[in-house]
Protein backbone atom coordinates (compact mmCIF):
# COMPACT_ATOMS: atom_id res chain seq x y z
CA UNK A 1 0.00 0.00 0.00
CA UNK A 2 3.10 2.00 0.76
CA UNK A 3 4.54 1.97 -2.70
CA UNK A 4 1.16 2.70 -4.37
CA UNK A 5 0.62 5.66 -2.34
CA UNK A 6 4.74 6.53 -2.98
CA UNK A 7 4.00 6.61 -6.65
CA UNK A 8 0.71 8.25 -6.91
CA UNK A 9 2.55 11.18 -5.30
CA UNK A 10 5.68 10.87 -7.66
CA UNK A 11 3.34 10.86 -10.66
CA UNK A 12 1.73 14.09 -9.19
CA UNK A 13 4.25 16.42 -8.53
CA UNK A 14 5.66 15.33 -12.22
CA UNK A 15 2.31 16.10 -13.58
CA UNK A 16 2.46 19.46 -11.67
CA UNK A 17 6.06 20.10 -13.23
CA UNK A 18 4.84 19.44 -16.08
CA UNK A 19 1.97 21.56 -16.14
CA UNK A 20 4.41 24.93 -15.17
CA UNK A 21 5.95 24.55 -18.20
CA UNK A 22 5.88 27.10 -20.47
CA UNK A 23 6.02 26.22 -24.62
CA UNK A 24 8.93 28.03 -26.48
CA UNK A 25 7.66 30.73 -28.28
CA UNK A 26 9.01 32.83 -31.32
CA UNK A 27 9.69 35.43 -29.34
CA UNK A 28 11.89 33.36 -27.14
CA UNK A 29 13.63 31.52 -29.74
CA UNK A 30 14.77 34.66 -31.27
CA UNK A 31 15.96 36.52 -28.19
CA UNK A 32 18.09 32.51 -27.92
CA UNK A 33 19.45 33.53 -31.53
CA UNK A 34 20.13 36.96 -30.65
CA UNK A 35 22.20 36.02 -27.72
CA UNK A 36 24.06 33.90 -29.98
CA UNK A 37 25.02 36.20 -32.48
CA UNK A 38 27.96 37.94 -32.30
CA UNK A 39 28.66 42.23 -31.94
CA UNK A 40 29.50 43.40 -35.34
CA UNK A 41 32.90 44.67 -35.29
CA UNK A 42 33.37 48.30 -35.74
CA UNK A 43 34.19 49.45 -39.38
CA UNK A 44 37.71 49.85 -40.22
CA UNK A 45 38.94 53.56 -39.07
CA UNK A 46 36.83 54.40 -36.80
CA UNK A 47 35.91 55.14 -33.49
CA UNK A 48 32.96 53.85 -30.91
CA UNK A 49 31.03 56.03 -28.90
CA UNK A 50 32.79 54.41 -26.16
CA UNK A 51 36.55 54.83 -27.57
CA UNK A 52 35.41 58.63 -28.49
CA UNK A 53 34.20 59.07 -24.66
CA UNK A 54 37.35 57.32 -23.37
CA UNK A 55 39.39 59.98 -25.20
CA UNK A 56 40.49 57.79 -28.36
CA UNK A 57 41.20 59.74 -31.54
CA UNK A 58 42.19 58.57 -34.76
CA UNK A 59 45.38 59.07 -36.55
CA UNK A 60 44.07 58.31 -39.86
CA UNK A 61 40.79 58.77 -41.26
CA UNK A 62 40.77 56.07 -44.15
CA UNK A 63 40.71 59.05 -46.77
CA UNK A 64 43.29 60.96 -46.09
CA UNK A 65 46.77 61.71 -44.77
CA UNK A 66 45.34 64.25 -42.37
CA UNK A 67 47.44 64.37 -39.13
CA UNK A 68 50.63 63.51 -40.70
CA UNK A 69 53.84 64.99 -43.07
CA UNK A 70 57.13 64.16 -44.09
CA UNK A 71 59.68 64.13 -41.36
CA UNK A 72 60.87 67.83 -41.86
CA UNK A 73 58.87 68.06 -44.92
CA UNK A 74 61.93 66.20 -46.94
CA UNK A 75 59.59 65.11 -49.57
CA UNK A 76 55.35 65.71 -50.50
CA UNK A 77 54.90 62.14 -48.94
CA UNK A 78 53.25 61.05 -52.86
CA UNK A 79 54.78 57.62 -52.55
CA UNK A 80 52.32 57.65 -49.20
CA UNK A 81 48.71 56.84 -50.56
CA UNK A 82 46.03 56.25 -49.00
CA UNK A 83 44.57 52.52 -50.64
CA UNK A 84 41.45 50.84 -50.06
CA UNK A 85 41.24 52.75 -46.41
CA UNK A 86 45.26 52.25 -45.54
CA UNK A 87 47.73 54.29 -45.13
CA UNK A 88 50.20 52.52 -47.48
CA UNK A 89 53.52 53.24 -48.76
CA UNK A 90 54.17 52.47 -52.45
CA UNK A 91 58.07 52.58 -53.11
CA UNK A 92 57.98 51.44 -56.72
CA UNK A 93 59.76 54.57 -57.91
CA UNK A 94 63.12 54.84 -56.51
CA UNK A 95 65.92 57.28 -56.86
CA UNK A 96 69.87 57.18 -54.99
CA UNK A 97 68.37 54.32 -53.56
CA UNK A 98 65.32 56.24 -51.71
CA UNK A 99 61.90 56.07 -52.83
CA UNK A 100 60.83 58.79 -54.85
CA UNK A 101 58.30 60.89 -52.65
CA UNK A 102 59.05 58.64 -49.33
CA UNK A 103 60.45 59.22 -46.22
CA UNK A 104 59.33 58.96 -42.65
CA UNK A 105 55.83 60.34 -42.11
CA UNK A 106 54.86 61.53 -38.56
CA UNK A 107 52.16 63.02 -36.70
CA UNK A 108 51.54 66.59 -36.64
CA UNK A 109 51.22 66.60 -32.83
CA UNK A 110 53.31 65.51 -30.12
CA UNK A 111 52.67 63.36 -27.24
CA UNK A 112 54.21 62.24 -23.99
CA UNK A 113 51.47 60.23 -22.36
CA UNK A 114 49.90 57.67 -24.66
CA UNK A 115 48.53 54.42 -25.94
CA UNK A 116 49.01 53.92 -29.65
CA UNK A 117 46.81 51.40 -31.32
CA UNK A 118 47.71 50.63 -35.17
CA UNK A 119 47.51 47.43 -37.53
CA UNK A 120 49.90 46.56 -40.17
CA UNK A 121 51.15 44.30 -42.41
CA UNK A 122 53.73 43.75 -45.11
CA UNK A 123 54.93 41.90 -48.39
CA UNK A 124 57.52 39.55 -47.90
CA UNK A 125 60.64 40.27 -46.91
CA UNK A 126 59.66 43.66 -45.88
CA UNK A 127 60.28 46.24 -43.31
CA UNK A 128 59.35 49.05 -41.59
CA UNK A 129 59.04 50.57 -38.15
CA UNK A 130 56.83 52.70 -35.83
CA UNK A 131 58.73 54.82 -33.50
CA UNK A 132 57.78 57.32 -31.08
CA UNK A 133 59.57 60.63 -28.93
CA UNK A 134 60.82 61.49 -32.66
CA UNK A 135 61.96 65.27 -32.33
CA UNK A 136 62.00 67.34 -35.63
CA UNK A 137 64.92 69.81 -35.08
CA UNK A 138 67.20 71.44 -37.75
CA UNK A 139 70.32 69.78 -36.03
CA UNK A 140 68.75 66.39 -36.12
CA UNK A 141 68.72 64.62 -39.17
CA UNK A 142 66.83 61.23 -39.24
CA UNK A 143 63.65 60.28 -37.23
CA UNK A 144 65.54 57.30 -35.59
CA UNK A 145 67.89 59.78 -34.33
CA UNK A 146 65.59 60.80 -31.52
CA UNK A 147 62.97 58.34 -31.81
CA UNK A 148 62.81 54.64 -30.07
CA UNK A 149 61.45 52.00 -32.81
CA UNK A 150 58.68 48.81 -32.63
CA UNK A 151 60.20 47.23 -35.19
CA UNK A 152 58.01 45.69 -37.93
CA UNK A 153 59.48 42.66 -40.00
CA UNK A 154 58.39 39.55 -41.77
CA UNK A 155 60.97 37.60 -39.62
CA UNK A 156 61.09 34.67 -42.18
CA UNK A 157 61.79 36.35 -45.13
CA UNK A 158 64.15 39.43 -44.24
CA UNK A 159 67.83 39.39 -43.37
CA UNK A 160 66.80 41.07 -39.88
CA UNK A 161 64.72 38.04 -39.02
CA UNK A 162 68.09 36.44 -38.21
CA UNK A 163 69.41 39.26 -36.01
CA UNK A 164 68.24 39.25 -32.26
CA UNK A 165 66.36 42.15 -31.12
CA UNK A 166 65.31 42.73 -34.98
CA UNK A 167 62.25 40.60 -34.74
CA UNK A 168 58.69 41.81 -35.15
CA UNK A 169 57.76 43.57 -32.22
CA UNK A 170 61.48 43.78 -30.84
CA UNK A 171 62.36 47.73 -29.10
CA UNK A 172 64.53 47.72 -32.42
CA UNK A 173 68.10 46.96 -31.32
CA UNK A 174 67.71 47.29 -27.18
CA UNK A 175 65.04 44.47 -26.05
CA UNK A 176 63.70 41.17 -28.07
CA UNK A 177 60.05 40.70 -27.84
CA UNK A 178 58.95 37.75 -26.31
CA UNK A 179 56.91 35.93 -27.04
CA UNK A 180 56.86 35.81 -30.63
CA UNK A 181 53.44 36.53 -32.02
CA UNK A 182 53.70 37.77 -35.70
CA UNK A 183 51.33 36.72 -37.82
CA UNK A 184 52.69 35.58 -41.53
CA UNK A 185 53.21 37.53 -44.49
CA UNK A 186 50.32 39.05 -45.88
CA UNK A 187 47.73 38.77 -42.75
CA UNK A 188 47.46 41.98 -41.01
CA UNK A 189 48.97 42.24 -37.24
CA UNK A 190 47.73 44.40 -33.82
CA UNK A 191 50.27 46.67 -32.54
CA UNK A 192 50.33 48.25 -29.26
CA UNK A 193 52.50 51.30 -27.66
CA UNK A 194 51.97 52.33 -24.31
CA UNK A 195 54.35 55.10 -22.68
CA UNK A 196 53.20 56.15 -19.26
CA UNK A 197 55.90 58.49 -17.42
CA UNK A 198 58.70 56.28 -17.46
CA UNK A 199 57.12 52.68 -18.27
CA UNK A 200 57.23 51.32 -22.12
CA UNK A 201 55.27 48.48 -23.00
CA UNK A 202 54.49 46.84 -26.48
CA UNK A 203 51.51 44.77 -27.48
CA UNK A 204 51.34 42.58 -30.72
CA UNK A 205 48.17 40.41 -31.39
CA UNK A 206 47.23 40.91 -28.00
CA UNK A 207 50.36 39.75 -25.86
CA UNK A 208 52.82 42.00 -23.91
CA UNK A 209 55.84 41.01 -25.63
CA UNK A 210 58.00 44.38 -24.22
CA UNK A 211 58.42 45.84 -20.85
CA UNK A 212 60.66 48.09 -19.75
CA UNK A 213 61.82 51.25 -17.67
CA UNK A 214 63.18 54.21 -19.76
CA UNK A 215 65.73 56.86 -19.08
CA UNK A 216 67.30 55.39 -16.23
CA UNK A 217 70.49 53.85 -15.74
CA UNK A 218 69.50 50.64 -17.50
CA UNK A 219 68.30 53.02 -20.17
CA UNK A 220 71.13 54.65 -21.06
CA UNK A 221 73.04 51.43 -20.58
CA UNK A 222 71.19 49.65 -23.61
CA UNK A 223 71.36 52.75 -25.58
CA UNK A 224 75.36 52.75 -24.86
CA UNK A 225 75.23 48.84 -26.26
CA UNK A 226 73.14 49.57 -29.03
CA UNK A 227 73.54 51.39 -32.82
CA UNK A 228 71.94 54.53 -31.41
CA UNK A 229 75.15 55.12 -29.35
CA UNK A 230 76.52 57.65 -31.43
CA UNK A 231 73.75 59.49 -31.76
CA UNK A 232 73.23 61.62 -28.01
CA UNK A 233 69.56 62.35 -28.52
CA UNK A 234 68.24 59.29 -29.21
CA UNK A 235 66.08 57.83 -26.29
CA UNK A 236 66.19 60.89 -24.33
CA UNK A 237 63.19 62.92 -25.17
CA UNK A 238 60.04 62.57 -23.01
CA UNK A 239 57.36 63.70 -25.52
CA UNK A 240 57.52 63.77 -29.32
CA UNK A 241 55.49 62.74 -32.83
CA UNK A 242 54.26 59.38 -34.04
CA UNK A 243 56.82 57.96 -36.87
CA UNK A 244 55.90 55.77 -39.28
CA UNK A 245 58.74 53.97 -41.39
CA UNK A 246 60.00 54.23 -44.81
CA UNK A 247 62.32 51.05 -44.88
CA UNK A 248 62.05 51.23 -48.79
CA UNK A 249 59.53 48.08 -48.71
CA UNK A 250 55.85 48.15 -49.28
CA UNK A 251 53.64 48.36 -46.45
CA UNK A 252 49.93 48.81 -44.91
CA UNK A 253 48.83 50.88 -42.06
CA UNK A 254 45.34 51.19 -40.78
CA UNK A 255 43.07 51.58 -37.50
CA UNK A 256 45.84 54.37 -36.10
CA UNK A 257 44.35 55.28 -33.23
CA UNK A 258 45.87 57.20 -30.08
CA UNK A 259 44.90 58.03 -26.40
CA UNK A 260 46.72 60.85 -24.15
CA UNK A 261 47.13 59.17 -20.70
CA UNK A 262 47.37 61.31 -17.99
Amino acid sequence: MRSLLAAFILASAFSACQSNEKPATADDTKKDTMAATPATPPANNSLTAAEQADGWQLLFDGTSKKNWHVFKNLSDGSAWKVVDGTLHLDPAQRKDDKTVGGGDIVTDEEYDNFHLKVEWKLDSNGNSGIMFYVKEDPKIEKTYHTGPEMQVLDNAGHKDGKINKHHAGDLYDLISSSPETVRPVGQWNEAEIIAKDSTLEFYLNGAKVVSTKMWDDNWRKMIAGSKFKEWPTFGTFKSGRIALQDHGDPVWYRNIRIKRLK
